[in-house]
């Protein structure tokens, strides 16, 4: 793939421009032909989907909005998220591993990361030599990330990193990992944030959760037992950890956004090619009011849900505050995600309920995209907030 910045930057617009366009349907082919015959296979076996990641990375999709200069695609983050949407719509496990890797291990690396460790680190990413993975979350910390515990105890020329992380995505197969440990007292202040590698000693990974769906995007618990970094691994400055992992998790919902309107439409065409096949009654159930009034609403939601995404993503083009934006997005598009597939599987009626058609497995897939990276309430609380501060002005 061609790395090129497109159109983003004259305006937002509803379509993509033919640059944009190109680039979009050079994924999908390869989505279509290499991802999506698999997914199911992948759902069942649980298989850690590498064939299609070293794919994707051939097209330049696991570094796509870095910069040329370190490996990347440098695209734009509205060709990017229209890619994703490709991805996801193919599988929805592959969609979770590539949104992860570009929304917040490499962005928070460049970002934030020396220039020795943009070159050890963030180069293997964007390339597609390494998976990286994000360490926040832990058993007792979720929502409220700033009460994490994990501890990285100060000594002779670095620190020492004891505690746990719990649903990590691509746990024990991602080759960095960008972790927040507690470094100080309680509250945000405290925490900072380390680049690890994958053979660090005293570094372990837990058996990957049994989850209702995303069954090959394999997700558990990080154990960190004497593990050692030096001051070469501190991303950023001492205590900056929560201001890296949360602003990066501003982009990250985009992507997780841009996934659940991936898995609406796989479910949505599903629905909608069974409906124009399947006979009741004498007729194709598409002219039944109560199935055609479904598709309608189905294509609304997903179109909308789509829009405000792109929207984020093209504020986020411009150098603009889109936190609030990316927010709404994730929120609106998790929500389409679980009414969609669920409404196929109605479509489908019994057929739906059969692991024989995709809808079921799709639904399962939807129902995260309400918990990762914030959950529906906490987008609700970050979009109340942002409305609140900007009425005050």
């Amino acid at each position: 793939m061609s790395s090129t910045q497109t159109s983003a930057q004259s305006g937002f617009g509803f379509q993509p421009d033919d640059d944009q366009r190109l680039i979009i349907e050079h994924v999908r082919a390869y989505c279509r032909e290499q991802i999506a015959p698999l997914a199911a296979e992948y759902d069942r076996n649980g298989a850690f989907p590498w064939p299609q990641l070293r794919g994707l990375a051939e097209l330049g999709l696991l570094g796509a909005t870095v910069p040329e200069a370190w490996g990347g695609s440098g695209l734009d983050s509205l060709t990017y998220a229209l890619c994703l949407e490709e991805i996801s719509a193919a599988d929805a496990s592959v969609g979770v591993i590539v949104s992860v890797q570009n929304g917040l291990p490499t962005q928070m690396l460049l970002g934030y990361g020396s220039i020795a460790q943009k070159e050890k680190y963030l180069r293997s990413l964007a390339t597609g030599q390494h998976i990286g993975a994000f360490c926040l979350t832990e058993s007792g910390a979720g929502s409220d990330a700033a009460a994490l515990k994990l501890r990285a105890e100060p000594d002779e020329g670095g620190w020492t990193l004891n505690g746990a992380k719990a649903w990590i995505t691509s746990l024990g197969q991602a080759q960095t990992y960008l972790v927040m440990a507690r470094t100080g007292g309680a509250g945000a202040s405290g925490v900072s944030c380390f680049v690890v590698d994958k053979d660090a000693p005293g570094l372990s990974f837990g058996k990957p959760e049994e989850k209702l769906g995303l069954h090959a995007a394999h997700s558990g618990t990080v154990q960190f037992d004497g593990v050692r970094v030096g001051r070469d691994q501190l991303v950023g400055e001492e205590g900056m950890g929560l201001k890296i992992a949360l602003g990066s998790l501003d982009a990250g919902r985009i992507g997780i956004a841009m996934q659940a309107i991936g898995i609406a439409r796989a479910a949505f065409e599903a629905a909608t090619d069974y409906a124009l096949e399947r006979e009741q009654f004498g007729k194709k159930i598409s002219e039944f009011q109560g199935v055609s009034f479904k598709i309608a609403e189905m294509a609304a939601r997903i179109e909308a849900a789509r829009l405000v995404a792109l929207k984020a993503a093209w504020l986020k083009d411009q150098g603009q505050a889109f936190g609030k934006e990316a927010s709404m997005a994730k929120l609106l598009a998790s929500d389409t995600a679980v009414d969609v597939t669920r409404d196929a599987i109605q479509v489908f009626g019994g057929n739906g309920y059969s692991r024989d058609f995709p809808v079921e497995r799709l639904y399962r897939d939807a129902k995260v995209t309400e918990l990762y990276e914030g959950t529906t309430e906490i987008q609700k609380l970050v979009i109340s907030r942002a409305v609140f501060r900007e009425r005050a002005r």
